[in-house]
């Protein structure tokens, strides 16, 4: 009986039973890696190598084919090519096999006829069953137990050591590359996996079992494409009940890197933002590059618990403290001055030329006496200005004390239990306080960005415990649309209390006539309502501050022709109130095939595009989420009233996205797609107004999704 299929990915982290097919005598070919590390990493279970050719390999027995075995493996690597490697998988999958670890390329990532070898290969192995890693997959690694099917060089070059990290990439290089890196700091890494092509287990799914493992402190992924973002949803899920931070490398933020994930994994990248937005819900941080993924474990690591963002700089050279003070500034890290109390302790033991604020600079006088390290810290431990603290040793050596300053420090980060980072350039110095258990980097600069990372994410990681995000489900698949004219579209909006700008729709020059002195005879905008056409501008379809009855009639006549000319035709002519307020706003939504409904909110107008300023928000949302995103704008200073402007209607605009966010995921209004530009956002109290609406409607509305199970 086939085993549940999270059930099985466990299994293949903690194998009773594996078999190689393809087994080699030779320990540097794929064929025979795996063999060596199971042997050599101390793997308990039964180790079964076939080979028709063999009767011996690597000093075990070896079986002619897998029906030859005296059980049924609970994981089997295929280490042969082509042709034969589908039959391996077709056979393991007959057999009962739980897991198939398909090492074999020249599927997914190499043209569209081995796409479709892959995906009919997967089909078969799910309707028997069977759990397929791969194919084009390094293999997986978990060194707590020795379970190493792998055949990754790193693992021959650089020794591995069961520790807190856990690291899952569909590449294989950059599942072994942070493996190296940590342990050259001496970190140990327990989980090390590359899932290859991802075409049934993914990154995101593996990560679930993963972050269950009580003996991680960090994970840390590699990824070149989302396409199940539920499953990376629930393992952050996971994560976020064991207190167990996620650290993640998404590659394609440009096009070529998206088209290089094509052509690398077969990967379908993803609009970036999106991503960013989705990573922000669920707590996981992006990192920006390779050093960002491994430079912050060792604070990871530490088990500290931040309250804040306050940070103590304490250093024997002023411009360490100058540099620090810059860094800690761009890291949004505010170096407040130390209290008097703390102040006038630190003058009793500092000599007067010495600063004792914030930076603490000791000058060249530790120099002369080694002590005063290890005294000034007991006032600094208990100052209520201390969030963390940052150690600069600019230069020392001969004359200096460094195993004290190193015991000291160590002694002072237990004490307080706050974040404490040290900068030390000189090897011989930094080897001390590493010995120690101190995190220590080469500059100052470094050392705060690492800290600035690990605070804002523990910070991301409260805000998603608070919220406990919802765990997606698979977007539901999307019909042809249609774009409504601009009355329909507002008509739409209005029904989901999104307020809309007062009109009237005319199919004459006399309606239009009556609309302007029905409503008020004000200034109005008139405009040539189509849904074969979103921007109208350019094609003569638009009048504004029109402030005349001849005037409207006239345009009115001029909006049929312009139609007429550019081949339009026209629902009729849309006279509105012209609205004026403090600033331009803009909401769009489109339902993502992957992530589902997404909402951008920012600065609106005509050159929304030109120069964009927005925000994205994964629904359903809150109107608080809203005000968070709104206060992450370029414009966000313009929000709460500059040079004597009033403070823009926040709350009004933050209801009105809500709205939006509620209307994209109810399935039975089947929007596809909406951009409300401009939203004229008055004063606070004026509320604001939904002035033009562009909305994709599904033409045959979707039947609600039946429940699951």
């Amino acid at each position: 009986m086939s085993l549940d299929p999270r059930d099985a990915l466990r299994l293949a982290l903690a194998p009773n039973s594996i078999a190689v097919i393809g087994a080699s005598d030779n320990p540097n070919k794929i064929g025979g890696r795996p063999l060596a590390y199971l042997s050599r990493f101390g793997f308990k279970g039964v180790v079964y190598p076939i080979n028709p050719t063999r009767t011996e390999v690597q000093g075990m027995h070896c079986f002619p084919d897998l029906a030859s075995l005296p059980e049924v493996p609970d994981v089997v690597v295929v280490a042969v090519a082509g042709e034969q490697a589908i039959a391996a998988v077709d056979e393991c999958g007959l057999a009962g096999v739980a897991v198939c670890i398909v090492m074999s390329s020249g599927f997914g990532e190499s043209d569209p006829q081995g796409k479709a070898r892959e995906l009919a290969m997967a089909a078969r192995a799910r309707s028997r069953g069977m759990r397929i890693v791969g194919p084009n997959s390094q293999g997986l690694a978990n060194f707590g137990n020795g379970a190493v099917p792998s055949f990754s060089t790193m693992f021959t070059e650089v020794m591995p050591a069961d520790g807190p990290v856990g690291i899952i990439s569909q590449s294989g290089a950059m599942s072994v590359i942070p493996y190296g890196l940590l342990r050259a700091r001496g970190v140990g890494v327990r989980h090390s996996h590359a899932t290859g092509n991802d075409c049934d287990v993914t990154v995101c799914e593996l990560a679930i079992v993963v972050a269950e493992d009580p003996g991680l402190k960090l994970l840390l992924l590699y990824l070149e494409g989302i396409p199940d973002p539920w499953h990376l949803a629930e393992a952050a899920r996971v994560a976020r009940v064991r207190n167990l931070p996620i650290v993640a490398l998404k590659s394609g933020r440009s096009a070529a890197g998206q088209e290089a994930a094509q052509s690398h994994t077969g990967a379908l990248a993803n609009e970036d933002r999106t991503v960013d937005a989705f990573f922000a819900e669920h707590g996981i941080w992006r990192a920006q590059s390779m050093v960002d993924l491994v430079d912050t474990a060792q604070l990871y690591l530490q088990g500290w618990k931040p309250r804040g963002r306050r940070l103590v700089a304490i250093s024997n050279s002023g411009a360490v403290c100058v540099l620090t003070a810059d860094a800690a500034s761009a890291a949004d890290m505010p170096l407040e001055p130390l209290s008097d109390a703390t102040q006038g302790e630190l003058r009793a033991i500092l000599p007067g030329f010495a600063t004792t604020t914030n930076p603490v600079d000791i000058t060249a006088a530790l120099l002369s006496n080694s002590g005063l390290f290890g005294a000034i810290l007991p006032p600094i431990a208990k100052d209520p200005a201390a969030d963390a603290f940052l150690i600069g040793i600019a230069v020392a050596g001969a004359g200096y004390d460094v195993e004290a300053f190193a015991s000291d420090a160590a002694a002072f980060a237990t004490a307080t239990g706050k974040p404490v980072v040290v900068a030390a350039p000189q090897l011989s110095v930094s080897d001390r306080f590493k010995k120690h258990g101190m995190a220590v980097y080469p500059t100052e600069g470094e050392a705060v960005q690492a800290l600035g990372q690990y605070l804002s994410h523990h910070e991301l990681q409260l805000e998603a415990t608070h919220r406990q995000p919802a765990v997606p489900t698979r977007p539901r698949a999307v019909g042809p649309a249609c774009m409504l004219d601009e009355a329909a579209s507002l008509a739409l909006l209005a029904g989901r209390d999104i307020t809309a700008v007062r009109h009237r729709l005319c199919g004459s020059e006399a309606e239009a006539r009556a609309a302007f002195t029905a409503l008020g005879g004000t200034p109005v905008v008139v405009k040539g309502c189509t849904g074969e056409v979103s921007h109208k501008s350019e094609l003569g379809l638009v009048r504004v501050a029109l402030r005349d009855i001849d005037a409207v009639g006239q345009a009115y006549g001029d909006m049929t022709e312009a139609a007429r000319a550019a081949g339009i035709t026209l629902t009729g002519v849309i006279v509105a109130r012209m609205v004026r307020g403090q600033r331009e706003l803009m909401i769009g939504a489109r339902l993502d095939p992957v992530f589902g409904p997404v909402v951008l909110v920012g600065d609106g107008g005509k050159y929304v595009e030109a120069m964009p300023d927005v925000q994205v928000l994964l629904a359903p949302f809150d109107t608080p989420q809203v005000e968070q995103a709104l206060r992450r704008l370029r414009i966000a200073p313009l929000l709460d009233g500059v040079r004597g402007e009033p403070a823009l209607d926040v709350e009004a605009f933050c209801r009105m996205a809500a709205a939006v966010g509620a209307l994209m995921v109810d399935d039975a209004a089947g929007i596809t797609q909406l951009d409300i530009n401009p939203v004229i956002v008055g004063a606070r109290g004026a509320g604001c107004v939904a002035v033009d609406a562009v909305v994709y409607q599904e033409i045959t509305l979707p039947n609600p999704p039946p429940k699951e199970s």
